[in-house]
């Protein structure tokens, strides 16, 4: 396996921060990772990692929730089988956004919404 690089350490630390149950998108993992826009990379960098680096690179899913991953492949089926593992619905190869770690309005509710 090639040494990754510091963006590609950072990248699997995001993915690693997944919890279980839940799942993310490219685009997410990468402005985590400090690097906006480079969703590709997020790809790479799982590509990159080797078994043993323990990664849940299942949690991982295109930004329309749909697997990634082309549909009656051994990778998809593989995916599929390790969301189910962890009561992931994946219904037609789609994840529901209900199941997605970092919803898109987490930061503007906790920023303002009104208290209490």
């Amino acid at each position: 396996m090639p040494e990754l690089s510091p963006a590609a350490h950072a990248i699997l630390e995001v993915v690693r921060s997944i919890p279980r149950g839940r799942v993310a998108n490219y685009a997410q993992i990468a402005a985590r990772a400090g690097l906006i826009g480079r969703a590709r990379l997020v790809a790479w960098a799982l590509k990159q990692a080797d078994a043993a680096s323990a990664v849940p690179w299942h949690r991982v899913l295109r930004a329309d929730g749909r697997i990634a991953f082309p549909v009656g492949s051994d990778a998809h089926a593989l995916q599929l089988r390790l969301l189910r593992r962890e009561r992931v619905p994946a219904v037609a190869g789609r994840v529901s956004r209900a199941f997605f770690a970092w919803q898109v309005d987490d930061l503007d509710r906790a920023l303002w919404q009104p208290p209490d």
